[in-house]
């Protein structure tokens, strides 16, 4: 086989199809557009983005198409993007997605709902708890239990503790995608003593399977408010710490600032959530404008910022990180006592005491955890505010044990659309800054 052929055969047996990004002449009009990141042309039938100083009739034979990925550190896990250069200017971009695929969706339509928190938690592996909750808040919608407070309470705590756990990972990796390995580490640290409490609670670092139809697995441990005033005290003076590293350093401002600006119209048009959203001045965080568990009984800010740049994003996750101490203050102040969990013999099963001393207790037990509980026809969709933006899970019930359908929002989904507004016109060096910046979790996307 000659070099020309074995190289052919290469090309084509790691070819992605219609997924990968084709020369200018096999490109429609349409899509060439979105890989411009003319996202608004694109909704309104027309070009209504300026393209800049950007020669976008450059000819092919000066321009090069490069793969990013799949394995490249600063994709944030399995993510292919295929970029046209003119010289070190990018004219156009596309995700290539897929390489994650483990049909967690199709593989939720297969187990009963009391096990698919266990197959939820592992769509976005930095923030497990949210997918717990909102698959259990759309299971107990169709379900019509009612939940305890405690059991509530209890929700908020954790996944206000998961969103800083996230937050303070992204910090780390941020910095060290932009060579600011002394954050890498500060982010990790930091992270640990979240991750120690997460474990005390559920038993396990990540994918908990905590957070159940009906409540939670089980109840605080005994000294948990103490452990949580340690985490408040620990974290912000830590934040103060990065503002001097980061917010304040010339030289990460200017890798951030100006780099990667997208702005509200093309934000919302892209259906990008989260601080990318926020990051352009829409306060749209549903635990405001769409409150669920306790979040209209609790007081913080929305934050928000201007530009909507790289160094916006930055500003808005680190400023999250204080809003979610201060809604973690209240709730620790505020839990009640009480259930965990729904007393409904239908959702959940009887305690382990009991299952000793009763046989109806035991066949019950038996019964909830081998054929599940049913759940009445019907659909649903609901939404909650993940750290990346809009995390909906939409539910159909046909009466059985198991979802007809099952269907997750995925904001990294989303978010990576915006992608090619993003990038285009900016250096290829600052494509790292601002993929960093999107935070996709490649879980989630590939579902």
């Amino acid at each position: 086989m000659s070099h020309t052929e074995d190289e052919s055969r290469l090309v084509a047996e790691t070819s992605e199809g219609t997924q990968e990004m084709l020369s200018r002449e096999g490109t429609t009009p349409t899509e060439r557009h979105i890989e411009e990141g003319d996202i608004l042309g694109r909704s309104e039938g027309a070009t209504a983005l300026d393209a800049g100083d950007i020669d976008i009739e450059v000819g092919e034979d000066e321009t090069m198409i490069i793969n990013m990925g799949p394995q490249h550190p600063s994709t944030h896990g399995v993510l292919r993007i295929m970029m046209e250069l003119d010289g070190e200017t990018v004219l156009r971009a596309k995700p290539i997605i897929g390489y994650l695929h483990t049909g967690m969706e199709k593989t939720g339509e297969d187990l009963t709902y009391i096990q698919g928190a266990t197959n939820v938690t592992r769509m976005d592996y930095l923030s497990p708890l949210h997918n717990e909750l909102v698959f259990s808040l759309a299971t107990e919608a169709l379900l019509g239990v009612e939940i305890p407070e405690r059991a509530t309470w209890i929700r908020m705590l954790m996944i206000e503790l998961n969103r800083v756990s996230s937050h303070l990972l992204w910090l780390a990796t941020n910095g060290m995608d932009l060579a600011a390995t002394s954050m890498m580490i500060y982010g990790f640290r930091e992270r640990e003593v979240v991750l120690d409490f997460l474990e005390k609670v559920t038993g396990l670092r990540m994918n908990h399977n905590y957070i159940r139809p009906g409540g939670v697995a089980a109840d605080l441990p005994d000294g948990w408010q103490d452990d949580v005033e340690a985490i408040c005290q620990a974290i912000p003076p830590r934040l103060a710490e990065y503002d001097d590293l980061f917010t304040g350093q010339p030289i990460f401002r200017e890798r951030t600032e100006g780099v990667g600006t997208i702005s509200a119209e093309a934000a919302i048009a892209s259906s990008a959530t989260g601080p990318i959203l926020r990051s352009t001045g829409v306060p749209w965080d549903l635990r405001r404008t769409m409150p669920y568990l306790f979040y209209d009984q609790v007081d913080f800010d929305v934050v928000v910022g201007s530009y909507g740049d790289s160094f916006d994003r930055y500003a808005v996750r680190l400023n999250e990180i204080r809003e979610s101490i201060r809604i973690i203050r209240q709730v620790a102040n505020r839990m009640p006592e009480g259930d965990y969990r729904t007393q409904d013999k239908k959702v959940t099963p009887p305690p382990r005491a009991r299952i000793d001393e009763s046989m109806e207790a035991l066949i019950h037990h038996f019964k909830i955890f081998t054929e599940g509980f049913k759940v009445p026809e019907g659909e649903v969709y609901v939404a909650i505010e993940s750290p990346r933006g809009e995390l909906g899970c939409y539910l159909v019930s046909d009466g059985s044990p198991k979802p007809y359908r099952l269907h997750i929002r995925a904001p990294s989904f989303n978010n990576l659309q915006s992608m090619a507004t993003m990038v285009h016109g900016g250096l290829v060096a600052d494509a790292v800054a601002i993929i960093s910046s999107i935070d996709p979790i490649l879980g989630e996307v590939d579902r």
